[in-house]
């Protein structure tokens, strides 16, 4: 049978001689510098767990503020309650797209970016909509944004904004967005005397004006035309002008 010699360190007696002492010692050596790398790695580690935990399962760094910038139509407060991230819930485990989801879900939001800023803070930066006009609804109006989109319910329009009457106005409602194309094309000599467009359909849109003046506007196309017709032609009080197909247009 063959035997298998097994190697084992021991330490040299105080008498064994000097040779014998040495080379034990730079066995121990050889054996505890094989083994540092080992031992600093699971010191590593363990710092780590230990870090995660604190970071991600204590409130030692969990939230104590959100921050919120950019309203003003909104109150910070209505976006905190939106976002929905109570105190103390740990800054690392806060899933930043939810918080923007939830807080999207404000009519006033057009975007939202949120960021941790350790130890303690969430930040929240908001671009509000812009309104472009007001809409006429039962007791008041809605704002309303150039995506079409109505989002704050007012009583009574802001002062150089123009109004629209439209039955229901939505995001890509093919109503909403030619009376938006019809709005944007209106220089301001139109913009000042006019008191309301009306879009009834598609390729069906009025302006009305001061003094019981009317334009006939047709469609959202060839607006240009319409508005060259509208700078050289008067219209007199309580008359209609139909300029839907600028090259021939009539007045009654």
């Amino acid at each position: 049978m063959t035997q298998t010699r097994g190697w084992r360190l021991v330490l040299a007696p105080r008498d064994a001689p000097q040779s014998v002492r040495r080379f034990a010692k730079r066995a121990r050596q050889r054996r505890l510098r094989a083994a540092l790398p080992w031992l600093v790695a699971l010191a590593v580690a363990a710092l780590l767990g230990a870090a995660a935990v604190v970071v991600f399962a204590t409130p030692v760094l969990g939230v104590e503020r959100i921050d919120v910038a950019g309203v003003s139509t909104l109150s910070a407060g209505a976006v905190r309650r939106a976002a929905g991230v109570p105190d103390g819930t740990p800054l690392a485990r806060v899933d930043l797209r939810a918080v923007e989801r939830r807080v999207r879900q404000l009519k006033p939001v057009r975007t939202v970016a949120a960021s941790a800023d350790f130890p303690h803070t969430l930040r929240l930066r908001i671009e509000e909509r812009t309104a472009v006009a007001a809409v006429v609804k039962v007791g008041g109006f809605v704002l309303l944004d150039a995506e079409g989109v109505g989002y704050l319910p007012v009583e009574a329009a802001p002062a150089g904004l123009p109004v629209l009457r439209l039955a229901d106005p939505e995001p890509g409602d093919a109503t909403t967005m030619a009376a938006l194309t019809v709005l944007a094309a209106l220089p301001p000599f139109l913009r000042a005397v006019m008191t309301a467009l009306v879009a009834e359909s598609p390729t069906r849109i009025r302006l009305e004006l001061t003094g019981s003046r009317t334009v006939v506007w047709g469609d959202a196309t060839e607006n240009e035309a319409k508005v060259r017709v509208l700078e050289f032609t008067q219209i007199a009080p309580g008359r209609t002008l139909d300029v839907s197909a600028p090259g021939v247009v009539v007045e009654r």
